[in-house]
């Protein structure tokens, strides 16, 4: 059977956040526009093994905890458990209205839909199944997948893709890994029940952070029950039958091995594009070393005609990212002369980690600050605080704040906070930074009372 050609203005290959905001965008403006996904799901990550889902159970982590508290707030209440089937049930038909009001929006765009696998013939023609489409404008938005360690047994373990699969809750889980996605699930697993260790290769969590957020999850994090194993390296899973307990975890430190035995191992040592089978050296797109596709602030890769964002860009890796220059790319490519500047500015990005406590960041962090400008032209300001919520709590969660600002005109260049409602707090105060808002526009603001975000227009 001969391959069916169709020509398009732009394909996009890859149906995730920025796909199809990119994919939806340029249709907007008249542009033919095919939209390729090989899983079968539209929303990529976010939706289907990511954001989303995480937020849910975050969401069901939160209400356990409510339900601990609430005896002293004088609720006769006793928490007699939960059922993970059947929030796992309602998560995934949630998550399954989700795909389809995706692809109902896409069709209402006229955006043309193809489920396969795409990959490049040549700069301007694509491959999926039977199909032959050809474009003048192709974007990669392929997105990341989870790494796995290379050890022995690796495939014992899940990653953060795998979470989502788990139909009964774990009893004891090992977590490796301890950027947001390690945290996270680490927080999630303890706040319903699990008995957790988390594996660090350092000695504190969310090192890439500002060190207010990393030392004070990790605090909050240990306060809930979770164990550390420290400056620790993951070395061999075997498999154990007829065990409640079938996973034998084995770690080094310091040329020291430990074991343990887990119902669960979950792997989240970081993410990488997806971008095997694309035929990219067919087209010579370039890659860095971590094989992240290299593309200007415009998303161009270099070949005529290709561009690339989001998770498989590498940079600052956040599906509200990818959504953004997804519309700015076809805001330029499709909407005019007066987009031909368009790009997005990927400084002061706030974002949101949803772990023990929520926390919250906007801009660089301290070490960034001093290296950029010099430890005498910064200032820091910052508090350290219990929220009011838990006045009537015998345990007291500490909330912590931290502004940097540039002197001398006192400019907020990074915003730092872990605390109860952190990540609903944030977005306002990113929309000040990304406004140019200094120390005294902070200061000037009146305080909204009494609430933990006042703090951040209240410090001296």
């Amino acid at each position: 059977m001969a391959p069916i050609k169709k020509v398009f203005d732009y394909i996009v290959i890859g149906g995730g956040s920025g796909g199809l905001a990119s994919a939806r965008r340029a249709a907007s403006y008249g542009a033919k526009v095919a939209l390729i996904e090989s899983s079968g799901r539209l929303g990529g990550t976010c939706v289907n093994v990511g954001c989303v889902p995480k937020k849910v159970m975050f969401n069901t982590a939160s209400i356990r905890n409510a339900i601990h508290a609430a005896k002293h707030y004088g609720f006769d209440v006793e928490y007699k458990g939960f059922s993970w089937a059947h929030v796992k049930k309602e998560r995934d038909a949630y998550i399954k209205r989700l795909n389809g009001i995706y692809e109902r929006n896409v069709e209402k765009d006229n955006v043309e839909y193809i489920q396969g696998f795409g990959k490049f013939l040549s700069p301007n023609t694509v491959e999926v199944g039977d199909n032959i489409l050809e474009a003048s404008k192709i974007l990669i938005a392929v997105g990341g997948k989870p790494t796995i360690p290379k050890i022995e047994g690796s495939e014992y373990g899940i990653t953060s893709d795998g979470f989502f699969d788990l139909e009964t809750q774990p009893k004891k889980v090992a977590v490796v890994g301890t950027g947001y996605i390690g945290v996270e699930m680490a927080s999630i697993f303890r706040e319903l029940g699990s008995e957790v260790m988390v594996l660090s290769r350092s000695e504190t969590v969310l090192r890439h952070h500002d060190t207010i957020i990393g030392t004070n999850m990790m605090d909050e994090m240990a306060r809930i029950g979770i164990t550390f194993a420290k400056n620790s390296v993951p070395f061999k899973v075997e498999k154990i039958e007829n065990s409640e307990f079938p996973y034998k975890f084995t770690w080094k430190s310091n040329d020291t091995l430990h074991s343990d035995n887990f119902d669960c191992v979950l792997w989240a040592v970081g993410r990488e594009p997806n971008i095997s089978g694309l035929g990219l050296e067919k087209i010579n797109v370039k890659l860095r070393k971590t094989n992240h596709v290299i593309a200007d602030p415009f998303q161009y890769t270099g070949v005529e005609g290709v561009f690339a964002l989001g998770d498989v860009y590498g940079l600052a890796e956040l599906t509200p990212v990818a959504i953004a220059a997804g519309r700015k790319l076809s805001d330029r490519l499709f909407g005019g002369e007066e987009f031909r500047d368009s790009k997005l500015d990927y400084e002061t990005i706030p974002t949101v980690i949803f772990g023990a406590q929520p926390a919250g960041t906007c801009g660089i962090t301290e070490a960034q600050a001093i290296k950029r400008y010099g430890k005498d032209n910064i200032k820091i300001y910052q508090t350290k605080f219990s929220n009011m919520y838990n006045a009537l709590l015998p345990y007291k969660p500490m909330t912590s704040m931290k502004l940097i600002v540039t002197l001398p005109e006192e400019k907020v260049v990074g915003l730092h906070m872990i605390g109860r409602d952190c990540d609903e707090m944030l977005q306002g105060f990113g929309v000040a930074m990304k406004m140019g808002a200094t120390k005294k526009d902070f200061d000037n603001c009146v305080a909204i009372h009494p609430t933990s975000s006042e703090e951040l227009v209240t410090m001296r």
